[in-house]
């Protein structure tokens, strides 16, 4: 529900670089702003407002979504700018990049201030990323500069792999000026052709046709191999995030580029974090995502990837279905799941001490807007607000009715979770979400 003015009871704040980082405090909000922030119960505050108070409130800064695919334009069956918005906040995010595969694709200024525009007047600001080359097919370039200029946050086929080897080199020559990032969703095609879930041996009992870390991992190695290339040549250096790390070997070999001092990021989907290919033997169609789930060793060398830095950020890959694209044959069924409502917990719960809830968060909060080259949040007094409380030990479990997102193809249906956004605020306005909220009577 919206709230103009709010207080917020005892909630450990997770800042650094803040004074407050890491203490208890309450918080007090006004009109979107932090009129004040202080040491529990020493701040007075009218008794006809709002608090929010709970046993395990944590605030940080909003959370920020790497990858969204839109949906919108073209595509509002299955999920429309609304609805997605409204899914974010609920999943404690209020910044969200959105991937150009709509239809149109996002390859024209028209197409970046569409999106922009929308999310001017939502508390969820939407960044959009355009297309790399025209249709995203690989043939030729889009105007780069151009849709850099009329705000495009990043570069990338997003589902679709850079396959060309020649535009990816001079994409990255083209954008290094600016500073602009390339991403590329790491799969060779060919050796992808057909394949519906990881080649192994769940594959071969199943009877479905595999598909390689090796198509991952070529693709991968070849976009690293034109990153030393270009790191020869005089001239403003290059930014090459890759996306969807799902294999072992995929995280090595971005392990030893960064230790070679190659300019590459990296990010993981929030699924890959918990589940293996032996979660397919039901042939579930809502676990049939892209890149796909993979072995025990794999899902264990990711986590590993996020501890040491190899991996960047963590993202959502919310890809939202309507029922005709799923309730099918596994065969024929569209690759892909929501997730911007289950990420952190799904993170969160399957995180075996791997990484602290203060890294975790960082991976949600300012590693996203540092590899974008965007500012983070702040926690000073008279200023606005861009935050996100949780609560990281809250049980829930996901269900149908009650996700807000008009696709309900998530792999995490009635599964009990641990941790869930509280409330978020963003631009002057304030959401919350959960039943913390008290409300004096008149």
């Amino acid at each position: 529900m919206p709230e103009a003015n709010l207080l917020i009871r005892s909630a450990r704040l997770l800042a650094p670089g803040s004074a407050h980082h890491n203490q208890v405090r309450d918080l007090l909000i006004r009109q979107g702003q932090l009129t004040r922030i202080d040491e529990p119960g020493r701040i007075d505050y009218d008794s006809s407002g709002p608090v929010l108070e709970g046993t395990n409130l944590h605030v940080s800064a909003g959370w920020f979504d790497l990858r969204a695919h839109a949906k919108d334009p073209g595509y509002e069956a299955k999920e429309d700018l609304a609805t997605l918005s409204r899914a974010a906040a609920a999943g404690g995010f209020t910044e969200v990049a959105l991937l150009p595969n709509t239809k149109p694709i996002v390859q024209t200024k028209e197409g970046v201030q569409y999106l922009r525009r929308f999310g001017e007047t939502q508390l969820v600001t939407l960044h959009p990323m355009a297309a790399l080359t025209l249709e995203t097919d690989g043939h030729d370039f889009t105007e780069m500069l151009d849709l850099h200029h009329a705000g495009a946050v990043a570069f990338t086929d997003g589902e679709r792999s850079a396959w060309n080897a020649d535009l990816l080199l001079k994409s990255l020559q083209y954008l290094a000026p600016v500073g602009g990032l390339v991403i590329n969703r790491p799969e060779e095609p060919t050796l992808a052709y057909f394949g519906q879930m990881h080649e192994g041996l769940v594959s071969t009992r199943l009877g479905m046709k595999g598909l390689p870390p090796l198509a991952e991992e070529l693709m991968i190695e070849r976009d690293l191999r034109l990153l030393d290339y270009l790191l020869q040549q005089a001239g403003p250096k290059p930014r090459l995030h890759v996306a969807l790390l799902s294999s072992v070997g995929a995280v090595e070999l971005v392990r030893q580029a960064k230790r070679r001092g190659l300019p590459v990021s990296a990010d993981v989907a929030a699924h890959h974090l918990a589940l293996t290919d032996e979660a397919l033997t039901g042939f579930d169609t809502n676990l049939k995502v892209s890149p796909p789930f993979r072995t025990e060793a794999d899902r264990l060398a990711l986590w590993a990837g996020l501890a040491d830095g190899t991996i960047n950020a963590i993202v959502t890959d919310h890809h939202p279905h309507d029922v005709e694209s799923k309730h099918l044959e596994f065969d024929q069924a569209e690759f892909g799941a929501i997730g911007l409502e289950t990420a952190f917990a799904v993170a969160n719960t399957y995180n075996a001490g791997q990484l602290s809830l203060e890294n975790l968060i960082e991976k949600w909060t300012d590693a996203p807007r540092r590899l974008l080259g965007l500012p983070l949040p702040v926690f000073e007094e008279n200023k606005s607000l861009n935050l996100t409380v949780f609560d990281p030990t809250l049980e829930w479990t996901p269900t149908e009715t009650g996700l807000h997102s008009r696709a309900k193809n998530s792999p995490f249906l009635g599964i009990t979770l641990r941790g869930r956004a509280v409330a978020v605020i963003n631009k002057g306005q304030v959401e919350v979400f959960r039943d913390y909220l008290k409300i004096p009577s008149a």
